[in-house]
């Protein structure tokens, strides 16, 4: 069993096309890829987290993994809705992972006090935000190639900054 971690999946979102030059002709194709991108890494038994912004959640059952939610700003339906479409849980706020990871939609106040580190999506491409930092990772798909990265990378990356 895997770990991985994704945000910002905006399924059947237009506007996320235009607002983040995400590299698409269309919506279904979009869809389409994520989803194939994420069952080539993924396996029935793996994990993942989606740190929020799910978009339309039909696709979610089509998806591989034991999928946990922590809710984005743009997921709006009920807990039910989304275990319903396939989640194993879903969280309203940020979940401790290991007693040290936060897994939160936003990004977070980090400082070097903290025995914390954040992992987190929403910022998208946007500059002001590093991808990986000593206290921080975004995983929002557009810095991820558009699949579910894994979790062990994630700490690589982290770690190596540590050293």
């Amino acid at each position: 069993m895997k770990t991985y971690l994704i945000a910002d999946t905006h399924f059947d979102d237009g506007n996320i096309l235009r607002y983040e030059n995400r590299p698409f002709q269309s919506v279904d194709e979009m869809n389409e890829v994520m989803m194939k991108k994420w069952n080539e890494v993924v396996g029935s038994e793996d994990v993942v987290y989606h740190l929020g912004d799910v978009g339309n959640e039909q696709y979610i059952k089509r998806l591989n993994g034991i999928k946990y939610l922590v809710k984005g700003n743009h997921d709006t339906k009920s807990n039910q809705v989304y275990r319903d479409a396939g989640f194993d849980e879903v969280y309203d706020m940020p979940v401790i992972y290991q007693k040290f990871w936060i897994l939160s939609h936003e990004p977070l106040y980090m400082n070097q006090n903290m025995p914390f580190a954040n992992l987190f999506g929403h910022v998208h491409n946007n500059p002001m935000y590093r991808t990986v930092s000593e206290l921080s990772y975004c995983v929002s798909v557009e810095r991820m190639e558009y699949r579910p990265i894994l979790f062990d990378e994630v700490k690589e990356a982290i770690m190596k900054l540590h050293k």
